[in-house]
């Protein structure tokens, strides 16, 4: 049991330090939440995204600096979700959903926020409509995500 006294992020720090993992895999995952509760998926997620550790899907969520790593993000997450489905496992069919579902929030609260400059509203509304496309259906994502950027491609798409 971590002491409670340091960080997560130190405690999290000394960890991976201490087993060296190759990647973020299920097992780790679900290890960290155990080993850190009350930890949030979200800020467990960053702190492990910034170790630069290769990170497994659906425990990565959703990227959306860019549309690039949106779209990927969502690639891959369908990738699971299909799996996931066709083995019947609806426990992580619905987890992968829950993330996009996350995003999506997270998406439209910036985009709605007074604060969030209006290049980057605009950008957010963006992405949180590829991820209701990807709510309603998955399978469909692929081919409206090609189709989406030769009609129009995503505004201002750098960060």
């Amino acid at each position: 049991m971590p002491a409670k006294s340091k960080s997560v992020k130190r405690q999290l720090g000394e960890y991976l330090a201490a087993q060296r993992p190759p990647a973020i895999t299920e097992a780790l995952w679900n290890d960290l939440l155990e080993r850190f509760a009350p930890v949030s998926e979200s800020y467990l997620r960053e702190l492990l995204r910034a170790t630069g550790l290769p990170f497994d899907q659906p425990y990565a969520g959703i990227r959306q600096h860019s549309f690039e790593e949106l779209e990927q993000s969502l690639r891959e997450m369908l990738q699971v979700y299909a799996e996931a489905m066709a083995a019947g496992n609806r426990q992580r069919a619905r987890y992968c959903r829950r993330q996009v579902i996350g995003a999506k929030d997270r998406a439209r609260f910036q985009a709605r926020s007074p604060r969030t400059a209006p290049e980057k509203k605009a950008r957010k509304e963006e992405m949180a409509q590829w991820m209701l496309v990807w709510l309603e259906n998955p399978e469909v994502f692929p081919a409206w995500v090609e189709a989406r950027l030769r009609v129009a491609p995503p505004p201002n798409p750098s960060r």
